[in-house]
């Protein structure tokens, strides 16, 4: 039985988790058991999530992706899968990493939602103040 050589990155972004299955294949994109082109609506999400495969100067045609997401909304959930790609495709070529690197492909954004404080009407906007 021949074992299929697949990578696996995976993504954060915000609340938003991605998890990116990179295989040999035709350029079939799968996303939570539906079309890419369904999930992602937008070209410019779908330009994001493909930048990596642009930047390498590979064909998509080469690859099927099976990606799993969950949490947070579309924009997070696109930096997430972007991320995802990028390291499953240095981890199945390790000479493409500087590339993705440069231009911040393979860099986590650590930033969160800040929490809302008690006595205030969000994280940091205050109640209106009345002098008299």
């Amino acid at each position: 039985m021949q074992q299929i050589q697949e990578k696996i990155g995976i993504g954060r972004r915000k609340t938003a988790v991605s998890s990116v299955r990179l295989r040999p294949g035709t350029g079939k994109i799968t996303v939570n058991g539906r079309k890419f082109e369904e999930y992602f609506a937008t070209a410019l999400q779908r330009n994001t999530i493909l930048a990596p495969f642009k930047t390498c100067n590979l064909s998509l045609e080469k690859y099927d992706l099976l990606i799993r997401v969950k949490g947070g909304g579309l924009e997070g959930q696109t930096t997430a899968t972007r991320l995802g790609i990028s390291r499953a495709l240095v981890g199945e070529d390790e000479t493409r990493r500087p590339d993705l690197k440069t231009i911040g492909y393979l860099t986590r954004d650590s930033r969160k939602r800040e929490r809302k404080k008690y006595g205030r009407a969000g994280a940091r906007k205050r109640f209106q103040f009345s002098k008299r």
